[in-house]
Formats: structure tokens, sequence, C-alpha cells
């Protein structure tokens, strides 16, 4: 298994040379059919085109291999490295992400129940310090605190579409597929 803290160490240096900051890194899948999934963006678009995937992808592979053939095995057995920016309908997975994100609907999981809910769907309303504040459709407004929350994720709307159109779909439909790394 990987620490997934120690991984976020050497990629979230390696994302920032580049002018990148992480969104999210996580390992996904079990077996033979891992993938390290990193997300990432441009600041200044919030985005990334598929160049710039590429070009991070290039950077994170060669400074793995690099740790690994220092210290041996940073990641045991096969797995998939998946490059990607964050989407249309991206996970909040920062502070500044409820900041930026304020005014467009958002899904919201919770570690522990707020009243009778654990999920909360609705207009995200922004961020004050440590805690998010959204009006859900069925509760009204409700103040969660950053740390009791699983998961959160922007809801695909007209209104974030437009937000959010892309910069670059050149190259979006050619498909390249990555080597499996096997050890």
């Amino acid at each position: 298994m990987s620490d997934l803290t120690r991984l976020i160490s050497i990629i979230e240096p390696e994302a920032a040379t580049l002018g990148f900051e992480l969104v999210r890194v996580r390992m996904a899948g079990s077996g033979e059919e891992r993938t390290l999934q990193i997300m990432a963006e441009d600041p200044a678009t919030g985005q990334m085109v598929v160049e710039q995937c590429a070009t991070l992808s290039r950077a994170i592979s060669n400074r793995i291999d690099a740790i690994e053939e220092e210290e041996g095995e940073l990641i045991e057995g096969a797995y998939m490295l998946e490059v990607s920016s964050p989407g249309i309908d991206r996970p909040l997975t920062r502070a500044k992400d409820y900041a930026n994100w304020a005014g467009h609907e958002a899904r919201i999981s919770l570690v522990e129940k707020i009243g009778d809910h654990r999920k909360l769907k609705g207009e995200l309303l922004g961020i004050e310090g440590e805690t998010v504040t959204i009006r859900d459709n069925k509760a009204g407004e409700i103040a969660v605190a950053l740390a009791n929350i699983h998961s959160a994720q922007l809801e695909l709307t007209d209104k974030l579409i437009a937000a959010t159109l892309p910069l670059d779909a050149e190259g979006a439909d050619e498909f390249e597929e990555d080597a499996v790394v096997e050890e």
C-alpha cells in the first residue's frame, strides 16, 4: 500500500514547479486495477488542457521513478497514473474551492449527520473560517464544519457550464493509453 500523504508531498512540488495546483490525489481501485488519480488546475484558469495534463504526468512519473530508483518501491505493485483537470462538476477539496464556487449548486456528503441530514444538496453560500454554508433544498441554510465534510462536488447546471467554458478542446478526443507500471 502507498502512503498518500507521502505521495502528495512528492507530487505537489512537481505541480507547483509547473505552475499548477493540486485539487485532489487519490488511489482508486484494488489489486491489479489500481489508479493513482491526480487532479490539478492552472490557477489562472481553474482548468488544464490536454498538453498541461501530459506535461504534469511526465514530471510526476519521472519523479516517482527517480525516488523508487534511490529508495525502493514507493507504490507497491502495478498501477495506472491518471492526470486530469477537475472538470466542470469538480470536487470541492480545498477551503478556497468553497469560496470560489459560492453561488453554484453543490452536493455535500457529511462524516457525521447534522440533524437528520448526512447528504446536502443546494446552493453553496461560501465559507467563513472553517465553516461552509449551503442552502440545502430541503433543510434550508446549514453551516457545516469543514472537518465534517466527507466529500463535496459541484452540480452540473447551466450556470456552472456558463462559468466554466472550456479553454481548448483540441486533442480531447485523442486517446493515448498509459502503460501499466509493474514492479
